[in-house]
């Protein structure tokens, strides 16, 4: 579970970039956060993975009080969250097959395992062709493709994904949500933070609207809820 309790985060300068949110979001939900550029939905992305600390507040990810996190223990809190970046973060030194085989290798797993586990998720998004190729090498849609794998490879519980579809071709974004889906319904919880309407209209989700910093409004809109969009 991840708890919002009267969150307030500020920046140098005093510019206030969340203001007293408050938000729970449930194991195995699939949650849009929404919003103009400027809104916030970054800032939450940031406090979510301990990039930003919370200068009022309080926030918990499964029991876990993120005030009280101290830096060394960051690492092993990040292994539970997996994150596609809007900007992708793949090490331009290390190859396709190394940068997904990355969390599998600090999770510990073995190097047989991580090859069969690394060619699999190249297979689902048909890129296994390109495992010795560098990021450099590959089009913004693919690097794309490589980012989610990535996220998804060490079997996390969460999974944030930050404008998944910004850098992708319509047919490509609507083929990244039903792997989104997929992975929701085997209980893992979804968190896409976006701008795209069209995709939010599409999949039929609890949708958290942020402006100014503050929530102004949270609709549940799922299937499970057993209600419809307000």
């Amino acid at each position: 579970m991840i708890e919002f309790n009267g969150v307030t985060v500020k920046y140098d300068g005093g510019d206030v970039a969340l203001d007293n949110v408050s938000l729970k979001i449930n194991d195995g939900e699939f949650v849009f956060i929404v919003g103009h550029s400027g809104a916030g939905k970054t800032t939450l992305t940031k406090v979510l993975l301990g990039e930003k600390r919370v200068t009022l507040g309080n926030l918990k990810v499964n029991g876990c009080s993120l005030r009280n996190l101290k830096p060394k223990e960051l690492p092993h809190f990040r292994r539970n969250i997996g994150v596609v970046f809007q900007d992708f973060r793949l090490i331009e030194r290390k190859t396709v097959f190394e940068n997904v085989a990355l969390p599998l290798r600090i999770t510990g797993e073995g190097a047989s395992e991580i090859n069969k586990k690394v060619m699999s998720l190249l297979s689902l998004i048909r890129l296994e062709h390109k495992k010795d190729s560098f990021p450099r090498q590959l089009s913004g849609g693919e690097q794309q493709r490589v980012a989610f794998i990535r996220a998804i490879a060490a079997n996390p519980s969460i999974i944030i994904a930050d404008e998944p579809t910004g850098n992708v071709h319509r047919e490509l974004a609507l083929q990244l949500f039903d792997l989104l889906e997929k992975i929701n319904e085997k209980g893992k919880t979804v968190i896409v933070v976006t701008h795209d309407m069209e995709i939010v209209n599409r999949y039929p989700h609890r949708t958290v609207t942020i402006e100014n910093g503050k929530i102004i409004s949270d609709t549940a809109c799922t299937e499970e809820a057993g209600v419809g969009c307000e």
